[in-house]
């Protein structure tokens, strides 16, 4: 690892971009960089669910060769046996790891249509996913859980009306509309954040009182809510279902966006597709 990127788990339960992780990460050792053990007992400590699918407990694994059989790749390995391959000493691999016991109904569901398309034979060839499940991958990777309980927000935001809405409209933003990451390559990135990291936002709705209740209460009922949209046969068709959030507008999350000259950087807030 790189020195700037050693293990400093009290930068980490700092972060409001951390918060869905900030009780896993309290699990975990203070002076050094997690292992395969360290995670397998993390998902024993948080009471870790059989996988519905597969009925098979959820165990972090090494890697297996590229050329490994259709059954040992990554999702069918994961679908078929609980068995998720996880590098050691990789950030990338270790948010996927703890986004597991945060949002585990969530990632069983993408897991489930990603071992679909693969066996109904939805990728177009070895190198390409097809639009389905480059969505699926798109939010794995970068999405940002998106939840308000005021359709004006929303509209703001999927109109890319960034000044408006993180800016005029703050008080209602910290009300009434939630930000929590999901994407496990979002997360390395929100160690070093920069001017232009953006997330794919899935916008979902909530009742007012949501916004009220403790984080891990949150979090249950989000990893519920949006396990029920990406299950829907009906859903997860096309990445132009997410919206693009640039996250460092968010309130609170950068000390440079209580200034409100800070969202007239057009390079990085975006006009967009208004008509969307």
């Amino acid at each position: 690892m790189k020195p700037e990127l050693q293990w400093n788990r009290a930068a980490l339960l700092q972060s409001p971009m951390f918060a869905p992780l900030h009780s896993l990460l309290e699990r975990l050792d203070v002076d050094r960089f997690p292992a395969l053990a360290d995670l397998n007992d993390l998902l024993v400590q948080c009471g870790m669910p059989a996988r519905g699918q597969s009925g098979k407990s959820l165990q972090f694994v090494m890697p297996v060769h590229d050329s490994a059989p259709f059954e040992a790749q990554y999702e069918p390995r994961c679908y078929l046996e609980g068995e998720v391959q996880t590098r050691p000493q990789n950030w990338h691999d270790l948010f996927n790891a703890l986004i597991w016991p945060a949002f585990p109904a969530a990632k069983a569901a993408i897991n489930a249509r990603h071992y679909q398309a693969l066996i109904e034979g939805a990728a177009v060839d070895a190198g390409q996913r097809g639009a389905g499940r480059d969505m699926l991958t798109l939010f794995d990777e970068s999405g940002v859980i998106v939840v308000h309980a005021d359709d004006e927000l929303a509209g703001l935001l999927r109109t890319f009306q960034w000044k408006e809405l993180f800016w005029r409209q703050r008080m209602r933003v910290n009300a009434a509309m939630g930000f929590y990451l999901f994407g496990h390559g979002l997360y390395e990135k929100a160690m070093q954040p920069y001017v232009g990291m953006t997330g794919q936002g899935l916008v979902l709705a909530v009742e007012r009182e949501f916004f009220s209740w403790p984080l891990a209460t949150r979090l249950s009922h989000l990893d519920k809510l949006l396990a029920a949209y990406l299950r829907a046969p009906g859903h997860c068709h096309n990445a132009r279902e997410l919206s693009p959030v640039p996250l460092l507008g968010v309130p609170g999350w950068a000390a440079a966006n209580s200034d409100p000259h800070y969202y007239d950087n057009t390079s990085y807030f975006r006009p967009g597709r208004r008509g969307a």
